[in-house]
């Protein structure tokens, strides 16, 4: 999971806008916003370069408790 959107809106950019930075489609990118896929480790470093966030900001932290 990942935090793409929240990021996006907190600095009022489109995600077209961030597509045509990163030289994907607006389909692409979506699905990255909408946790239909995950980008690949190099693409959410560019995202993050490009939003001027760290790598970290834009991961959901998971909880790793096990269930009992």
């Amino acid at each position: 999971m990942n935090r793409i959107k929240e990021v996006l809106d907190e600095k009022g950019i489109k995600q077209k806008w961030l597509a045509e930075q990163l030289g994907k489609s607006y389909n692409m990118v979506n699905g990255y916003v909408q946790n239909r896929q995950q980008p690949r480790l190099e693409i959410l470093y560019d995202i993050a370069r490009i939003l001027d966030v760290s790598v970290k900001e834009l991961l959901v932290e998971q909880d790793n408790k096990s269930e009992k």
